[in-house]
């Protein structure tokens, strides 16, 4: 009995599916996953170079008008750091000696994220297929970034204890903003969904921590941090009818 009961359900939900194969229409929830490169500039590039970032979005495409609302999240990373931030642990060889005498391979990285809102528009430039066209969409949000103190596995630092990492790792963070332009494409027969294009990034942070161990001081300067690249996304859309039965995925 529940295995036919299954068995209908299964056969219902596919009998739905295949009746709306060529339907993208309706209000859209969209769940983004994206992967971009990124240039920084102003106070950043002082301190990276280029960075990757994964991330991802949930969005509301509502079914007139085209106009886009969500939330959208990405996570920076990168190995070109800029600033030698442990300069004075290091020997005239430029080396970190750790507690046992031997030296230790430390690694610096960039870490970071960016998480907020955005509101946007999708301009269709085809009467066939309305979903598809020019993307453009603004954002506000918070910016964090710190550089990654990577410790030896095998040469202990002592110097660079958890809590000690504090006065190196130039903690910063602060409000941005966020805007994007470029093309997507929410295919009619849903199996092509992404989108692709330019992406600029402007945040206004301070470091966060109290004191920099290796100037001897308190960082308090405003800084512009600004990061650009190109950003692609797969979509996952999820179409909702009129009618609160008519859901299309």
């Amino acid at each position: 009995m529940r295995i036919g009961l299954l068995c209908l359900m299964c056969f219902q939900l596919l009998n739905l599916c295949a009746q709306n194969k060529a339907q993208n229409q309706g209000t859209g929830i969209l769940l983004h996953i994206g992967l971009g490169g990124q240039t920084p500039g102003g106070d950043l590039a002082t301190r990276f170079g280029s960075n990757m970032n994964v991330g991802g979005g949930l969005e509301w495409l509502t079914e007139k008008n085209n106009w886009i609302v969500g939330l959208e999240g990405s996570y920076l990373f990168g190995t070109d750091v800029q600033e030698n931030v442990l300069e004075n642990l290091q020997n005239q060889d430029g080396f970190i000696v750790g507690s046992s005498g031997e030296l230790a391979d430390i690694q610096l990285r960039e870490r970071g994220f960016y998480v907020g809102g955005r509101i946007g528009k999708l301009f269709s430039l085809s009467a066939k297929n309305l979903r598809s066209g020019v993307r453009v969409t603004a954002g506000v949000g918070l910016l964090q970034h710190k550089i990654r103190i990577q410790d030896d596995p095998l040469v202990g630092v002592p110097q660079l204890s958890e809590n000690y990492k504090k006065g190196y790792d130039r903690l910063t963070n602060g409000l941005a903003f966020n805007e994007f332009i470029g093309y997507q494409l929410l295919s009619m027969n849903k199996r092509v969904n992404f989108s692709i294009g330019f992406e600029f990034t402007q945040g206004l942070t301070q470091n966060r921590r109290d004191f920099n161990y290796d100037t001897r001081k308190a960082d308090t300067d405003q800084r512009l941090d600004l990061l650009w690249g190109i950003r692609a996304s797969w979509i996952l859309p999820f179409y909702v009818g009129k009618g609160a039965s008519q859901i299309y995925y």
